[in-house]
Protein backbone atom coordinates (compact mmCIF):
# COMPACT_ATOMS: atom_id res chain seq x y z
CA UNK A 1 0.00 0.00 0.00
CA UNK A 2 3.16 2.85 0.81
CA UNK A 3 4.69 1.65 -2.76
CA UNK A 4 1.75 2.03 -4.60
CA UNK A 5 0.76 5.77 -2.38
CA UNK A 6 4.62 6.53 -3.26
CA UNK A 7 3.90 5.92 -6.68
CA UNK A 8 1.11 7.97 -7.16
CA UNK A 9 2.39 10.99 -4.98
CA UNK A 10 5.19 10.98 -6.83
CA UNK A 11 3.46 10.74 -10.54
CA UNK A 12 0.71 13.93 -8.95
CA UNK A 13 4.12 16.24 -7.73
CA UNK A 14 6.15 15.20 -11.44
CA UNK A 15 2.32 16.25 -13.42
CA UNK A 16 2.10 18.98 -10.80
CA UNK A 17 5.86 20.49 -11.63
CA UNK A 18 5.43 19.66 -15.30
CA UNK A 19 1.98 21.64 -15.62
CA UNK A 20 3.30 24.90 -13.96
CA UNK A 21 6.52 24.81 -15.82
CA UNK A 22 6.06 23.42 -19.52
CA UNK A 23 1.97 22.19 -20.42
CA UNK A 24 0.49 25.03 -18.73
CA UNK A 25 2.70 27.87 -20.68
CA UNK A 26 2.10 25.68 -23.69
CA UNK A 27 -1.48 25.93 -23.37
CA UNK A 28 -1.82 29.61 -22.76
CA UNK A 29 0.68 30.77 -25.27
CA UNK A 30 -0.23 28.18 -28.13
CA UNK A 31 1.22 28.66 -31.24
CA UNK A 32 4.63 29.74 -29.11
CA UNK A 33 7.59 27.14 -28.10
CA UNK A 34 8.48 27.37 -24.44
CA UNK A 35 11.99 29.42 -24.97
CA UNK A 36 9.61 31.95 -27.25
CA UNK A 37 7.35 31.83 -24.73
CA UNK A 38 10.03 32.70 -21.86
CA UNK A 39 11.47 34.96 -24.03
CA UNK A 40 8.75 37.36 -24.50
CA UNK A 41 8.03 37.14 -20.71
CA UNK A 42 11.91 38.37 -20.12
CA UNK A 43 11.28 41.23 -22.43
CA UNK A 44 8.16 42.21 -20.47
CA UNK A 45 9.80 41.89 -17.03
CA UNK A 46 8.11 38.54 -16.45
CA UNK A 47 9.54 34.82 -15.56
CA UNK A 48 8.12 32.19 -14.01
CA UNK A 49 10.40 30.98 -11.07
CA UNK A 50 11.31 27.23 -10.69
CA UNK A 51 11.97 27.19 -6.99
CA UNK A 52 7.78 27.27 -6.21
CA UNK A 53 6.89 24.33 -8.26
CA UNK A 54 10.21 22.55 -8.04
CA UNK A 55 9.36 22.90 -3.77
CA UNK A 56 5.98 21.46 -4.54
CA UNK A 57 7.41 18.52 -6.24
CA UNK A 58 10.10 18.20 -3.83
CA UNK A 59 8.09 17.80 -0.71
CA UNK A 60 5.16 16.14 -2.55
CA UNK A 61 8.27 13.20 -3.06
CA UNK A 62 9.63 13.53 0.07
CA UNK A 63 6.08 13.14 1.75
CA UNK A 64 6.17 9.63 0.37
CA UNK A 65 9.48 8.30 1.27
CA UNK A 66 8.56 9.04 4.40
CA UNK A 67 5.38 7.01 4.35
CA UNK A 68 7.50 4.52 3.26
CA UNK A 69 10.09 4.63 5.26
CA UNK A 70 7.67 4.94 8.88
CA UNK A 71 5.62 1.98 6.96
CA UNK A 72 8.89 -0.10 6.53
CA UNK A 73 9.60 0.67 10.36
CA UNK A 74 6.55 0.20 12.12
CA UNK A 75 3.98 -2.10 10.18
CA UNK A 76 0.79 -0.21 10.89
CA UNK A 77 -2.27 -1.65 9.29
CA UNK A 78 -3.05 -1.23 5.20
CA UNK A 79 -6.07 1.52 6.10
CA UNK A 80 -3.34 3.46 8.44
CA UNK A 81 -1.24 4.10 5.64
CA UNK A 82 -4.30 4.28 3.35
CA UNK A 83 -5.31 6.83 5.40
CA UNK A 84 -1.96 9.01 5.61
CA UNK A 85 -1.12 8.76 1.47
CA UNK A 86 -4.81 10.29 1.07
CA UNK A 87 -3.93 12.85 3.53
CA UNK A 88 -0.60 13.99 1.55
CA UNK A 89 -2.76 13.90 -1.87
CA UNK A 90 -5.67 15.80 -0.29
CA UNK A 91 -2.97 18.82 0.56
CA UNK A 92 -1.77 18.79 -2.85
CA UNK A 93 -4.36 20.39 -4.16
CA UNK A 94 -3.81 23.40 -1.97
CA UNK A 95 -0.43 23.36 -2.57
CA UNK A 96 -0.58 22.70 -6.47
CA UNK A 97 -2.36 26.07 -6.45
CA UNK A 98 0.03 27.93 -4.51
CA UNK A 99 2.71 26.60 -6.53
CA UNK A 100 1.44 27.37 -9.77
CA UNK A 101 0.12 30.92 -9.34
CA UNK A 102 3.14 32.89 -9.76
CA UNK A 103 3.63 30.90 -12.91
CA UNK A 104 -0.25 31.96 -13.73
CA UNK A 105 0.55 35.50 -12.55
CA UNK A 106 3.57 35.91 -14.80
CA UNK A 107 1.97 34.34 -17.82
CA UNK A 108 -1.40 37.07 -17.54
CA UNK A 109 1.06 39.83 -17.15
CA UNK A 110 3.00 39.35 -19.59
CA UNK A 111 0.68 37.82 -22.45
CA UNK A 112 -2.45 39.99 -21.20
CA UNK A 113 -4.25 36.64 -20.26
CA UNK A 114 -6.12 34.85 -17.61
CA UNK A 115 -4.08 33.53 -14.69
CA UNK A 116 -5.69 30.50 -14.24
CA UNK A 117 -5.19 26.67 -15.63
CA UNK A 118 -5.29 26.58 -19.41
CA UNK A 119 -3.78 23.15 -19.86
CA UNK A 120 -6.21 20.40 -18.99
CA UNK A 121 -3.59 19.14 -17.09
CA UNK A 122 -4.84 20.27 -13.90
CA UNK A 123 -7.87 18.19 -14.18
CA UNK A 124 -5.93 15.41 -13.04
CA UNK A 125 -4.32 16.76 -9.91
CA UNK A 126 -7.45 18.47 -8.75
CA UNK A 127 -9.60 14.77 -9.37
CA UNK A 128 -6.99 13.12 -7.90
CA UNK A 129 -7.30 15.33 -4.61
CA UNK A 130 -11.19 15.02 -4.64
CA UNK A 131 -11.12 11.08 -4.45
CA UNK A 132 -8.39 11.41 -1.91
CA UNK A 133 -10.75 13.64 0.07
CA UNK A 134 -13.22 11.55 0.27
CA UNK A 135 -11.04 8.35 1.00
CA UNK A 136 -9.97 10.27 3.89
CA UNK A 137 -13.29 11.51 5.20
CA UNK A 138 -14.77 7.86 4.67
CA UNK A 139 -11.95 5.96 6.05
CA UNK A 140 -12.35 6.79 9.57
CA UNK A 141 -15.93 6.37 9.46
CA UNK A 142 -15.05 3.11 8.27
CA UNK A 143 -12.93 1.69 10.67
CA UNK A 144 -14.97 3.25 13.35
CA UNK A 145 -18.37 1.17 12.47
CA UNK A 146 -16.09 -2.33 11.62
CA UNK A 147 -14.95 -1.73 15.12
CA UNK A 148 -18.33 -1.00 16.75
CA UNK A 149 -19.90 -4.32 14.77
CA UNK A 150 -16.86 -6.15 15.91
CA UNK A 151 -17.98 -5.12 19.65
CA UNK A 152 -21.07 -6.19 19.62
CA UNK A 153 -20.43 -9.42 17.89
CA UNK A 154 -18.21 -9.90 20.47
CA UNK A 155 -20.82 -8.74 23.24
CA UNK A 156 -24.06 -11.04 21.94
CA UNK A 157 -20.98 -13.93 21.53
CA UNK A 158 -20.65 -13.50 25.52
CA UNK A 159 -24.03 -13.23 26.58
CA UNK A 160 -25.13 -16.91 24.25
Amino acid sequence: MAVIGAVVTIGYAALGLAQILVLNPLAAVPGMELDQIRAVMATRGERIDAWPPVTFAVVGAGLAVVIVVATLAGRPRPTTVLLFVSLGLVGGAPAYWIASFGAGMSLADAFAIGGGDVSPWAVPLYAVSAVALVTALVLPVARAARGRAQILRTSTDRTV
